[in-house]
């Protein structure tokens, strides 16, 4: 049996905080903080640098806290071999995602997973930022991407189309671009780590380089900017299908598409193979994305 400590401790470093943890496993922060005090104190070491507004783990509690997440692992499945339910959807499953996907296309369908399967505690963590998969924080990422890292499993779970968009009132005030070229004489909005654009027109493949007008890191600010009749933006499919049925933003060049090597991916370390939950979780995205982010109104 694991020692309940040891449980809560990795409990604080997913959740980020001791009062986070706490409300999560309905204790008072006074109990959590006084339990990791009292694991500290038993191994001799500092885990937590605590401040009134954060916290953080050591680099020793890093590593201890790897350690401790494999040993978790190695019990619960170990338990659940020789209780006959190793292909039973349960337990933690971490999942992280692009911020914007993940509200307009995994949010939606989270309560028939979790209605199904009321073993799973499911964690979605929603970011922008590029997550380390090495670090043992999740189980599972939801990706946009053109490749994958070495030494990842990754499925394919539907394409991502992308197309260059506009609001009606930046096309009526400027001259349309009628090449991929012309767009050098435009504004062009994108999200950091979005550019260069890779397109394919008639011609072939082409790169656009150049400043975004607004820099962010965030892509909803980017579909907002475009909304509001900011520029030119490259954007996917299921990020602007609404839009793009309303009127509210509309297709430029249209024989013009971002490279299809493009998709959603489910990806997680070869080290670490997913559990029965991380595969039914993929599985039900898979479903609910079958039919794809198409836009009707683009009639291709």
């Amino acid at each position: 049996m694991l020692d309940p400590d040891l449980a809560l401790f990795v409990r604080v470093a997913d959740a980020g905080s001791l009062s986070a943890a706490a409300r999560r496993l309905n204790l008072s922060p006074a109990t959590v903080s006084k339990r990791i005090a009292r694991l500290e104190q038993r191994l001799g070491v500092r885990l937590l640098h605590r401040t009134t507004r954060r916290m953080r783990l050591t680099p020793k509690a890093e590593r201890f806290c790897r350690d401790v997440r494999e040993a978790i692992a190695a019990i619960e499945n170990a338990e659940a071999r020789v209780g006959d339910r190793a292909d039973v959807p349960s337990g933690l499953l971490r999942v992280t995602a692009p911020t914007s996907f993940g509200r307009l296309h995994i949010a939606p369908h989270l309560l028939p997973f979790v209605e199904a399967h009321p073993q799973v505690e499911l964690d979605l963590d929603l970011s922008d930022s590029f997550t380390d998969l090495t670090d043992d924080r999740y189980d599972l990422a939801i990706r946009i991407t053109a490749g994958v890292e070495p030494g990842m499993e990754a499925d394919r779970l539907a394409d991502s189309r992308r197309i260059l968009c506009a609001a009606p009132r930046y096309i009526d005030s400027t001259p349309a671009p009628r090449s991929a070229h012309d767009l050098a004489q435009h504004h062009l909005l994108w999200a950091q780590g979005q550019m260069p654009w890779r397109l394919t027109g008639p011609g072939g493949p082409v790169a656009i380089e150049q400043p975004s007008r607004v820099q962010t890191n965030s892509s909803e600010v980017v579909r907002e900017l475009a909304t509001a009749g900011a520029g030119i933006a490259l954007r996917s499919l299921w990020d602007v299908s609404s839009e793009l049925a309303e009127g509210r933003l509309v297709r430029v060049l249209h024989d013009y598409w971002g490279t299809a090597d493009v998709g959603i991916f489910a990806i997680n370390p070869r080290t670490r193979p997913r559990s029965a939950a991380g595969r039914t979780f993929v599985e039900h995205l898979r479903g609910a994305w079958l039919a794809g982010f198409d836009a009707a109104s683009l009639g291709a």
